[in-house]
């Protein structure tokens, strides 16, 4: 058995519009019936006091007083009255005598009938109006007395309104009234229809439910993305930002509405994010971490704003460094290799030539060469990493033809740095400096690298200096951004050692400096703060 389709909800545009619809529907007939009863109060407003003013001057013309002196008032009386009707658009002028027998009257077969009415306080010298209905039907009259020269009351005039013909003015009116109303109401709904057609496209024909569902997965989704999003609008400023973005470029959502200029981010980042074109894998450096930034602009005419997705690399940088490290000692060993198998062919070769003390003395002096090296970077540093860093990058300096130094300066004993300092970023800072010495001395008359690596009360001193063409001091403060480079760009792009140096230096609220050697060149130098009170224990690290 087929379960029969429920009708779809009504879109929002759709609710939207019959709900204003209904409203100025409303707006217009309550307006309507209001304008009906005051216009009808005024008309009848307006009836009683044209019926007194027409019944007051009927009372006071002298033609009438003359005429009812008359044997037959009626004669001249009544083509008067049917004239004032005529003048004054008034439905009846009755002008009767004290008694109330009519003298006038429109029908002329009423003439000498009594009058139907009231008439007391007109025959007590007062003006006064009322509702009544007479021959003619129902209407709104006057009544007023007409006195003689002495005040005596010879004669009565009433003028009067039939209600029937105030209510076809008030009809007219109203009828004005609703077709006005009609046409208010007509460009009210094609107004509505307009904007709401607008709303339907923008969102896409639907209903609250569904708007409702989507800003919740829109929410949902947001949240449990870990990579960074951020979106920007046409000036820059921050449109959103999800969870994953606030952590990584280290703010709060509170930014949100904030121009990216005044977030405070390093200065190559901002302007990867104010740039107009897009920015494909990107590394950038933002506080402690590394960041690929990706940003798309948003299409649709003119600029709407910018789309960026952040993505955390930090992890995988470092690890990068440590393999690119690895891959050196790999070759550093390689080459070791091949010079230990010609080493090894040389004292077979003299073994076999029947010179078996001059392979000894061969052997025995690599031997020692190879055990003095070791021990004298061991020596001056005791600590397992940096000595197994230096010693490797000690046969990767020589590959390339500079002499790597471990100067006396050195002491740092094995068990002195803190837990607070782990061994990656000392790889990080150490291995970096050295191998932008190695780059700077390779070349030069006397390529030569000097490491000094010692601790100076409550923190940790390394220099390494090289014996390159140094650093310009112009550039000075600039060899330390993301993509400063005075060597060729790579593959993957230079700049990125010294930026990594000195976040790490940041990190752990030390300083780095760089000047001229003694010798000429360049000479870096990090001071990182030790707490004694994370000491890790001796033997602790390798």
């Amino acid at each position: 058995m087929r379960i029969p389709d429920l009708p779809r909800p009504r879109s929002l545009a759709g609710q939207l519009f019959a709900m204003q619809a209904v409203l100025i529907a409303v707006l217009v007939a309550g307006y309507a019936l209001f304008t009906y009863v005051s216009d009808r109060d005024q008309a009848e407003q307006a009836a009683r006091s044209q019926a007194t003013a027409v019944a007051r001057s009927v009372a006071d013309s002298p033609s009438v007083r003359a005429a009812i002196r008359t044997p037959r008032p009626t004669t001249e009386l009544q083509p008067y009255a049917l004239r004032i009707m005529r003048d004054t658009d008034v439905d009846f002028v009755t002008i009767m005598n004290p008694q109330g027998i009519r003298w006038t009257h429109p029908d002329v077969t009423q003439i000498g009938q009594r009058f139907r009415g009231n008439t007391a306080k007109a025959l007590r010298g007062d003006t006064f109006t009322e509702t009544y209905t007479g021959t003619l039907g129902a209407s709104v009259r006057a009544v007023t007395p007409i006195e003689d020269g002495d005040g005596s009351v010879v004669g009565l005039v009433s003028a009067g309104i039939k209600v029937e013909s105030i209510s076809k003015r008030v009809q007219d009116q109203v009828t004005a009234l609703f077709a006005v109303a009609g046409g208010a109401l007509a460009l009210g709904a094609i107004g509505t229809y307009v904007v709401n057609a607008s709303l339907r496209r923008h969102t896409h024909g639907m209903n609250a439910t569904e708007l409702s569902r989507m800003h919740d997965y829109h929410q949902a989704a947001l949240h449990a993305v870990r990579e960074g999003l951020l979106m920007l609008d046409g000036q820059y400023k921050v449109a959103l930002i999800n969870d994953g973005g606030s952590e990584l470029l280290g703010v709060s959502e509170e930014v949100v509405g904030q121009s990216v200029a005044d977030l405070g981010l390093p200065a190559p980042l901002t302007g990867a994010l104010l740039a107009s074109e897009p920015r494909v894998d990107e590394v950038h450096l933002a506080a402690d971490r590394v960041l690929v930034v990706n940003t798309s602009p948003v299409s649709g005419g003119e600029r709407r704003g910018t789309v960026v997705t952040l993505r955390d690399v930090t992890e995988l940088q470092s690890l990068m460094g440590e393999l690119d490290s690895e891959r050196g000692f790999t070759q550093a060993l390689r080459s070791q290799a091949h010079e230990a198998a010609n080493r090894l062919h040389t004292v077979v070769s003299l073994i076999e030539l029947g010179r078996a003390q001059e392979a000894v003395d061969f052997a025995t002096a690599e031997l020692e060469l190879a055990q003095a090296l070791t021990d004298q970077v061991v020596a001056a540093v005791a600590e397992p990493v940096l000595a197994a860093l230096l010693l490797g990058k000690t046969a990767q300096a020589n590959e390339r033809g500079v002499e790597l130094v471990v100067s006396q300066e050195s002491t740092l004993d094995d068990g002195v740095l803190p837990e607070s300092l782990p061994a990656r970023d000392l790889v990080t800072i150490l291995g970096n400096l050295i191998d932008n010495a190695v780059d700077a001395a390779q070349g030069s008359m006397r390529a030569r690298v000097t490491v000094t690596a010692s601790t100076h009360g409550p923190e940790l001193l390394l220099r390494v200096a090289d014996t390159g063409a140094g650093v310009d001091p112009a550039h000075a403060s600039q060899v330390f951004e993301r993509g400063f480079s005075t060597k060729p760009s790579g593959p993957g792009g230079r700049g990125l050692g010294l930026a990594l140096v000195r976040q790490a230096v940041q990190r752990h609220e030390g300083t780095l400096s760089v000047a001229e050697a003694e010798g000429g060149g360049a000479e870096f130098v990090v001071r990182l703060p030790l707490r004694t009170t994370a000491a890790s224990a001796p033997g602790g690290r390798g």
